[in-house]
C-alpha cells in the first residue's frame, strides 16, 4: 500500500508534537542506606567508562549514541550513531 495524497499533510499534524528527549550517561545500583548518605560533593560512580557513548533516547526509546560536547556553557551531545528503530 502506497502514501496516499494526505499522507504527507497528516505527517506535517505530527512534527509539532513535542517529545521528551533524554541522555544516558549511565547508571548504578546502590543500596537505599548509601542513598540517603549522599550530599553535596558526593561522587556516583557509574557502570560506564568516561569515554564510552551515551546514549539518546526519545520517549524512552533508544534512538541513537553520541558524545557528549560543550555549546556555549551547555551541555549537548553529537549523534555518531543512529540505532535503527523497530516496531
Amino acid at each position: 500500500m502506497g502514501p496516499t495524497p494526505d499522507s504527507s499533510s497528516n505527517l506535517d499534524l505530527l512534527m509539532d508534537v513535542p517529545v521528551h528527549l533524554t541522555v544516558e550517561l549511565g547508571s548504578c545500583h546502590l543500596p537505599m542506606r548509601d542513598v540517603l548518605l549522599l550530599g553535596n560533593g558526593s561522587v556516583v560512580q557509574l557502570d560506564k567508562v568516561a569515554d564510552a557513548p551515551v546514549e539518546l533516547h526519545v520517549n524512552r526509546r533508544l534512538i541513537a549514541r553520541g558524545e557528549i560536547v560543550v555549546v556555549e556553557n551547555r551541555f549537548g551531545i553529537k549523534i555518531t550513531e543512529l540505532v535503527k528503530v523497530t516496531g
